[in-house]
């Protein structure tokens, strides 16, 4: 369910602060008539910590009539550090959801065993099916492959977004042997054509914002092996990623996406602050001339 390149919507906001809603189904369709599989909503990317209960409703109804009108994936992100919490959120997700994607506790460290009972207890009480974020550096919290691996053989559990913040030894193994119907995306937007090289099933990139497209032939490179366009388009599109990763994200890719009139503004609430012009001028400059 996870193959394939899912974007992970920005929040954009208008000139009052307000969630911009017109300009998420704006970006909604363009992203899923551009080729890609799916949505993210209330990601890391849409600002989810900074939007009340309200917004974050609004958020996922525009994503969820888009999605049926496209027959796409929506994944929602669930939010939450504690068990209780989280599985609350879960039980609430509203019809239209299909996945959701749910970090690796963080902050606290409870250990790998509390990482397996954690989410075979969200798995058990979850109505739609879970994808683990992995995002160590975030967290706090490494996680082996075989624990991965152990989590994969559950039935509710579809996947992982794997942001480990580069490729090592547990990437390798993670992806030499994975149970049968566990899939990983790749969440380190720079990496992604080596992971698909690896046997990763797709990406959840942020930067599939822009030249969603060239994403979108990427992943359909390595799925039909043709090593030679795969390797071009991955070179290439690493440097658009790394430019839209100089500054805390989304704060550049805003910036760019504003800078097109596909956004309203380029603002994010605090305590992220809008990226530099120099950021955006030379993230607009490898958008635009993407082959430099």
């Amino acid at each position: 369910m996870l193959r394939g390149i899912h974007v992970p919507l920005v929040t954009p906001f208008d000139a009052s602060g307000a969630v911009a809603v017109d300009a998420i189904e704006k970006l909604a369709r363009q992203v899923l008539d551009q080729g890609a599989a799916g949505l993210v909503a209330l990601g890391t990317t849409g600002e989810v910590a900074a939007l009340d209960p309200a917004e974050r409703a609004r958020v996922i109804e525009v994503c969820a009539r888009v999605c049926a009108e496209r027959q796409a994936l929506l994944t929602v992100g669930v939010t939450g550090n504690d068990t209780r919490s989280t599985a609350r959120a879960l039980a609430e997700l509203p019809e239209g959801v299909h996945a959701a994607l749910v970090t690796v506790p963080y902050f606290l460290r409870p250990g790998e065993r509390g990482v397996v009972a954690h989410f075979e207890a969200l798995a058990e009480r979850s109505p739609v099916p879970l994808v683990i974020y992995h995002i160590p550096y975030r967290t706090g919290q490494a996680v082996s492959a075989a624990t991965l691996r152990e989590l994969g053989a559950h039935p509710k559990i579809a996947g992982i977004k794997y942001a480990a913040g580069g490729i090592t030894q547990e990437t390798v193994e993670l992806l030499a042997d994975l149970p049968e119907g566990f899939e990983v995306v790749c969440g380190d937007d720079a990496f992604i054509s080596p992971m698909l090289a690896l046997g990763a099933a797709g990406g959840i990139l942020a930067s599939a914002h822009l030249e969603t497209a060239a994403f979108v032939e990427l992943a359909g490179a390595w799925q039909a092996g043709d090593a030679g366009r795969a390797r071009a388009l991955g070179h290439r599109l690493a440097r658009l990623s790394a430019a839209l990763f100089a500054e805390p994200n989304p704060t550049v890719l805003k910036g760019v996406l504003h800078a097109r009139g596909l956004i309203p503004t380029p603002d994010v609430r605090l305590p992220l602050l809008p990226a530099s012009p120099e950021a955006v001028s030379q993230a607009r400059l490898v958008a635009v001339h993407p082959g430099e």
